[in-house]
């Protein structure tokens, strides 16, 4: 049965007369495509990045599983739509924590029309893109009781400075609750879940090194999810920490050209998780 995902921190969500993404029970995930051009643009990156042999399998893990293309019912009951049917990434958590963070300083490419630029240009200048190369787009964490989450508003999480960023991501991986701005951030969880040989920052160290050197796929407006379980690290289990690339309706051929777009925001966003690793107890304010 397919339903609308409850998990879903940014993107175009099912609304009245918005067609969003659908999840069903066996993992999949339904993402309508685009009437335009980002539409085939993004089956073409899936198909090229599914059968390109030059793709290593560890680096495959960070991207979800490609499986076709359907005609499904749109989530606005509309009728048929062209959905992309993709692993449910979320599926395995019961209670994810999800941080959607866009990669980049800028999120146009020169090919785009000129309006295109003209937009994205403003939202880089008035988010933290152009400055921090990244920009959080949105994030859900659950507390300890089953009714506890917070869900920032976007207003909140992406016009950051640097200090804010940082107390965002210190936030995200606290065990109080963060709501509450008067509650400076614990950082608790932040070994378990940014640290470690399986954690957040060497998951995000193995694909800056892949992106040191790939030069086949260049990647405008893409974002990276950041995915744990904090009821698991409360009670002492795997925080199941995991990171995965999402959106490719504006991927390019490289070229034979490094990234460089993409690879600075990534190395600006290591380095803010290597600082809050090293000085979990830095008291900011935001």
């Amino acid at each position: 049965m397919l339903k609308v995902p409850d998990h879903q921190v940014a993107g175009h969500q099912a609304s009245d007369g918005v067609i969003g993404p659908l999840v069903d029970d066996s993992g999949h995930f339904y993402k309508p495509l685009q009437n335009d051009e980002r539409g085939s643009n993004e089956v073409a990156f899936y198909k090229s990045f599914s059968s390109d042999a030059c793709i290593p399998a560890h680096i495959r893990r960070y991207f979800p599983i490609f499986y076709g293309t359907k005609d499904i019912e749109a989530s606005d009951g509309s009728g048929l739509h062209p959905h992309l049917i993709l692993e449910d990434v979320v599926s395995i958590y019961q209670k994810p924590s999800i941080m959607d963070i866009k990669i980049g300083s800028r999120t146009w490419y020169t090919q785009a029309s000129d309006d295109y630029i003209e937009k994205c240009l403003k939202k880089d200048r008035e988010t933290s893109s152009l400055s921090l190369g990244f920009r959080i787009s949105g994030l859900q964490m659950f507390g300890t009781k089953d009714s506890e989450f917070w869900k920032p508003g976007k207003k909140l999480t992406q016009s950051l400075n640097s200090d804010e960023a940082k107390l965002l991501l210190r936030k995200f991986v606290s065990s109080n609750m963060p709501a509450d701005s008067d509650v400076c951030p614990d950082s608790a969880l932040a070994s378990n879940v940014y640290g470690g040989p399986a954690g957040v920052l060497e998951q995000l160290l193995e694909l800056k090194a892949w992106f040191e050197n790939q030069t086949i796929y260049h990647f405008y407006s893409c974002s990276i999810l950041i995915l744990y379980d904090k009821e698991a690290v409360l009670k002492e289990r795997s925080s199941g920490a995991l990171i995965k690339l999402v959106d490719f309706a504006h991927v390019l051929e490289g070229r034979g050209a490094i990234d460089h777009n993409f690879l600075g925001g990534l190395c600006s966003l290591i380095k803010f998780i290597s600082e809050i690793l090293t000085s979990p107890k830095e008291d900011l304010h935001l």
